[in-house]
């Protein structure tokens, strides 16, 4: 595969040598039909159930539920069990395994900028692109979405706003929260849903006056948690409703425990009509533009529910490979190609999210750029094609890199293997217990054939024996995390945080923890490093790592950060860790900005 540089240097050439736009990429038709707009909307930690058209009888969707009876579906569409992974598949269309995003936090939740994402392509064809909301694949360059092929770019950092990762003042705030335009910190006014649709319609209004096509991405942080800032108006609503388990059906599938915490679940549903209140003013919006007919609109989620909840009778939630936690709803409305209600049960993923949208788009995929998803688009419109049987495979657990059988599902059109070992570990322990469910006639995956069937477990577990193998040996050394660069125009200073450090001691984020960041410092200077403080903390002396220094100066208990001046650094790799040691602990900064000085 070509390095992104080459890739990105053959686009510009082809684009350059053309007086078609569009010509480098795409197939050879003649006609002028214009292509269409892209919409791409995910909702984080939804789940299945969350939708009055996926059987929930008490959450409000009207606007999402509307969509779906105009809209195409793929009923049996996959994504990855937790949010950054299956970001890494919608963005490349590879599995996450080939990217380096492999978990949610300490590192590992930052994809590698050789890949080539969707949004390169499309802005390469003449598209403007624009993402709004949640990234979650680095919050530094070169991995930030505006590095990454997003023209405009308005998030917040980390896997949601309520983690390390949020600025200073703007802890936990999902009402007036602060995000990042672009790269800048800006102070925004408003729920934070709100203020991503508010300006994505903006965005692309604008975009319509320039008569260019666009390609939207819409990845609300809601529900994810913490949920102690919500609409008042929908929670107080939810409030007088009985959110029991009881209440929801149980007649089919996998029951629901007894007790349920349904302040809670008011909080999270309140978050979800909200959602589908701006997906209502977004159609609105693109019927005032005339344009709903030829824009793509996908509706998806990215994991399963953050929570044991109603999932439509499926097994499990967010961090498990049973399908509550990874089947999610795909509809996909776009009048001017596909009928309402027509859909496919073929078997596809989060991975084949991208080969569609440019097959939509008329665009064909660079010869030497090696997807592993494929285009579902002829089964939306109904053309008799040919369909393989081919595998899905699914895996995701903490750690710096897979462990062979452990947290995976593989599923074909028949059969579906698994070994539920757990998200949260960094490994399992004993022999694989795998489990075996035949998905045609049992799609809630409620009796366990592995014994009665041993033929279909050898033949899924080498399917998945030979993935697992070809994922891990994409690239030399195909696990080691990326590098934040320093020292560089494109951002200074930069500010590193827990989300992205390498966990050296305590809990990853506990105010005791520590770790290191890996850094490729661009530039040869000088540099000045500023530690930051969260909390009130004694007197005591802090220790900077970086490189081959070794720095020390004391710090006081009024202090809320502690400055290293003029620090030379030499170009090239290095890592930093700092430790702050008092009354006898010691643990990390919170935060710490890397200044490179005469830029």
């Amino acid at each position: 595969m070509k390095t992104r540089r080459e890739f990105l240097q053959t686009a510009y050439w082809g684009l350059a040598a053309s007086s078609f736009p569009f010509s480098f990429l795409t197939c050879g038709n003649t006609n002028k039909v214009k292509p269409p707009n892209v919409i791409l909307i995910m909702t984080d930690d939804q789940g299945y159930g969350d939708l009055g058209v996926t059987g929930n009888p008490l959450i409000k969707t009207p606007n999402i539920d509307a969509m779906a009876k105009r809209s195409a579906q793929m009923t049996n569409f996959y994504v990855s069990p937790v949010c950054a992974p299956t970001r890494a598949c919608l963005m490349t269309g590879r599995y996450n395994y080939r990217t380096r995003c492999i978990d949610t936090f300490v590192g590992r939740a930052m994809m590698d900028t050789e890949e080539v994402t969707l949004a390169e392509i499309l802005k390469k064809a003449g598209y403007a692109t624009g993402i709004f909301g949640k990234w979650h694949l680095g919050d530094n360059y070169p991995m930030r979405p505006q590095d990454q092929g997003f023209e405009e770019s308005l998030v917040h950092r980390g896997g949601g706003i309520g983690q390390p990762s949020d600025p200073p003042g703007g802890e936990g705030k999902y009402t007036d929260p602060i995000l990042f335009h672009n790269g800048q910190q800006i102070q925004e006014k408003g729920y934070c849903t709100n203020i991503y649709f508010n300006r994505a319609m903006q965005w692309m209004e604008k975009t319509y006056q320039e008569d260019r096509n666009f390609f939207l991405y819409l990845a609300t942080n809601a529900p994810h948690g913490p949920f102690h800032d919500v609409p008042q108006d929908l929670y107080q609503e939810y409030k007088d409703i009985n959110l029991n388990n009881d209440q929801f059906p149980q007649e089919k599938g996998h029951r629901l425990p007894e007790e349920s915490d349904t302040d809670r679940r008011a909080r999270i549903y309140s978050m979800i009509t909200n959602i589908d209140d701006n997906v209502g003013r977004l159609f609105k919006k693109l019927d005032a533009l005339q344009l709903t007919d030829n824009t793509l609109v996908l509706f998806m989620v990215d994991n399963g529910p953050n929570g044991r909840r109603y999932v439509a009778g499926m097994k499990g939630r967010k961090g498990t490979i049973y399908e509550g936690g990874i089947h999610s709803p795909l509809f996909i409305h776009w009048p001017n190609r596909l009928k309402p209600a027509h859909g496919s049960d073929r078997v596809v993923a989060h991975i084949d999210i991208f080969p569609t949208i440019l097959d939509a788009c008329n665009i064909l995929i660079p010869k030497d750029l090696k997807l592993d998803g494929r285009s579902f688009l002829p089964l939306l419109i109904g053309e008799d094609v040919q369909w393989p049987d081919r595998y899905i495979s699914i895996q995701a657990h903490r750690g710096n890199k897979p462990v062979l059988y452990h947290n995976f599902a593989i599923r074909n059109q028949g059969w579906k293997l698994l070994h539920a070992s757990g998200f949260g570990k960094e490994n399992f322990e004993d022999e694989p217990k795998f489990e075996l469910y035949d998905m045609v006639n049992d799609s809630l995956e409620m009796e366990n054939l592995a014994d009665k069937r041993p033929e279909i477990v050898e033949q899924l577990q080498k399917a998945y024996e030979e993935w697992f193998e070809d994922v891990s040996s994409t690239r030399p050394d195909n696990y080691a995390p990326p590098r934040i660069y320093i020292g560089t125009t494109n951002e200074n200073p930069v500010v590193l945080t827990r989300q992205d450090w390498r966990h050296i001691k305590g809990r990853p984020w506990g105010e005791d923890s520590n770790g290191y960041w890996m850094l490729y410092a661009a530039t040869s200077g000088n540099y000045d490093i500023r530690l930051r403080f969260r909390n009130n903390q004694s007197s005591g002396e802090a220790t900077l790592k970086i490189g081959n220094q070794v720095l020390s100066q004391s710090f006081s208990k009024v202090q809320k950060e502690l400055p290293f001046k003029s620090i030379h650094l030499k170009k090239g790799h290095l890592n930093l860790l700092a430790t702050l040691k008092t009354d006898g602990n010691t643990k990390g900064p919170w935060q710490v900005d890397v200044i490179r000085l005469n830029l």
